[in-house]
Order: C-alpha cells, then sequence, then structure tokens
C-alpha cells in the first residue's frame, strides 16, 4: 500500500475514477490503519498526530467552556454531560458540541437548505447496536459525504468504529472515538472527498486551527476565524 500511494493518489484526483478506489484497493476493507498511513504520506508524522495531540488538553476544554454559554437545549446537555447514559462519551460529546459553536449554515442553493446542529450530528456520527448487521445498515443508508459509524452496547460503550463512505464499511484501527474520528477526517482527504455541506464550517476549522492544514488559503467563514481566533488568543 505505500508502494502504490503516489498512483492511489492519482486515482482518487481523477473524477472519472475516485468511486473506484476502494474497488482497486480493496485492502482498505479489511486491514486497519491504512488511512492513517496515507495521511502521514500526505503531510508527515507530526501533522498527522496534531488532532490527538491537541484536542484532549487544548481545544475540548475551551470548547466545554463556550459550549455552556450556547442557549441550551436537550442535545447540548446531553453532550454536556457525560454522565448521561444515553450520550456518546466525553470525547466525541466534545466534538459534537463544535457542531453546535459553528452552526450550518445554508448554501442558498436551494431554499430551505438549512439544517440544524442536531440534524448535522448525524451527518458526523450514526450509532449502531451491538449484533446488528452493518450490511444491512449500509442498505439502507442515503448515498452522501463519509460519516462515522460506531457498534456497540451502549453509546459511550463502543465496541467497533467504521468509516462509511462509498455504502462500504472501513474498519477503524482506532480504540477510542476521538482517533476514530481522526481517521474520519483524514478520509476526507486521502480520498479527496468534499466535506459535507452542512459541516463545511465545522471540517473547515478542524483543518486550519487543530491540524493547520491550508491556513490563510483555505476559505473560511467570519465564524470559524472569530473561534480560532478566540481559542487560539486564550493561549
Amino acid at each position: 500500500m505505500r508502494a502504490t500511494f503516489q498512483y492511489r493518489q492519482t486515482l482518487v484526483q481523477d473524477q472519472q475514477c475516485s468511486s473506484t478506489v476502494l474497488d482497486v484497493f480493496p485492502r482498505f476493507l479489511d486491514i486497519t490503519g491504512l488511512i492513517d498511513q496515507d495521511f502521514t504520506m500526505m503531510f508527515g508524522e507530526e501533522v498527522s498526530g496534531r488532532f490527538l495531540a491537541k484536542w484532549p488538553t487544548f481545544f475540548k476544554p475551551r470548547i466545554l467552556t463556550d459550549c455552556k454559554k450556547l442557549t441550551s437545549n436537550e442535545h447540548i446537555e446531553d453532550c454536556l454531560s457525560v454522565q448521561h447514559n444515553s450520550g456518546w462519551d466525553n470525547d466525541l460529546s466534545s466534538i459534537l458540541l463544535l457542531v453546535h459553536l459553528i452552526p450550518p449554515t445554508s448554501k442558498g442553493h436551494k431554499k430551505g437548505a438549512k439544517i440544524s446542529a442536531c440534524q448535522a450530528e448525524d451527518h458526523v456520527v450514526r450509532y449502531l447496536q451491538i449484533g446488528a448487521s452493518v450490511e444491512t445498515f449500509l442498505a439502507g443508508v442515503e448515498p452522501g459525504q463519509p460519516f462515522l459509524l460506531c457498534v456497540g452496547e451502549k453509546k459511550n460503550s463502543i465496541q467497533r468504529y467504521y468509516v462509511i463512505i462509498d455504502h462500504k464499511a472501513i474498519p477503524c484501527k482506532a480504540q477510542t472515538s476521538l482517533a476514530a474520528f481522526d481517521e474520519l477526517f483524514k478520509a476526507h482527504f486521502i480520498f479527496s472527498v468534499n466535506y459535507h455541506e452542512s459541516l463545511f464550517n465545522f471540517y473547515t476549522f478542524i483543518q486550519t486551527t487543530v491540524f493547520n492544514i491550508d491556513v490563510g488559503s483555505a476559505k473560511e467563514s467570519p465564524r470559524v476565524k472569530e473561534l480560532r481566533v478566540w481559542f487560539l488568543h486564550d493561549t
């Protein structure tokens, strides 16, 4: 897979062939760690490790503090309360809270295109009860951008993670929700996939502010710029 990296990148950049990459390289579907390997080959070890290094100690506490100032609703309360039995674990909750800090904006392509932050969460992560068929789940999924599928007994007790892309489940190497989200973000780059429209600003924040990729050249909304200045000035 290392030897075929450049060919694979050429393939995903070609709009005519990009959707066939998992057919040409099916090892993504049975060998874990290949998403991280390709991303590291693109950007280097230091950049590849930034999210897991910075999120728990730097970004997470600032997001939790900022979200306490938001107009509260049930979803925000669930994410803030790590003891909530039906909620995600503490780390994944903090990522979903960022969706509320950087809510979706309509692109203006069609009337009523805007969705709520709560609805946007479903485009980041979904849950499947352990024992249920992943294949059956995939058959009922609308085509769209990559998202994280968590399989477990409860939302805050997950046994397996998958990145879902092109109706295929790529098993994550990750043992934690934070590392699984790291793989989900990186999948956009190694498969050359656009961010989901409603999550464009959310992912751009992760890209420029956490990973420091394309800072200054990536298109950022005023809200993304505002949060980055706020968080980084805080240091």
